[in-house]
């Protein structure tokens, strides 16, 4: 079991920055695939960035492409999010997911999530 927890959100206005972080349980951090996906009212979850096991090239949303940055701390177990030129459209919970083994792009590819972070962006 690989528990999460999610912090960093709140209020930005427009064209502003966040950092979301996001700790992980467990002895094997490294090997995790790590993810972030978001949800606004109304809409479906969706993918924002992922973190290869291998900390390889991160991957990202092409709405996100340029403007966030996924990176990750094995030694601390975690995962963070720079999020900057924030735009009303990323206002959404984001959460922090997890794989053991792997990683995706997919909801259904993370087994483990947190709780959410609100980011709310607004003037």
């Amino acid at each position: 079991q690989v528990q999460l927890v999610e912090s960093g959100g709140g209020l930005v206005q427009p064209g502003g920055s966040l950092r979301l972080s996001c700790v992980a349980s467990g002895r094997t951090f490294s090997t995790y695939g790590m993810g972030w996906f978001r949800q606004a009212p109304g809409k479906e979850r969706e993918f924002v960035a992922a973190s290869r096991p291998s900390g390889s090239i991160p991957v990202y949303a092409d709405s996100v492409k340029g403007r966030f940055t996924i990176s990750r701390d094995n030694a601390k177990n975690t995962v963070y999010l720079q999020m900057s030129s924030l735009k009303p459209e990323d206002m959404a919970v984001y959460y922090c997911a997890a794989n053991p083994t792997c990683w995706g792009k997919r909801v259904i590819d993370y087994p483990y999530w947190g709780q959410g972070t609100q980011v709310t962006v607004s003037s």
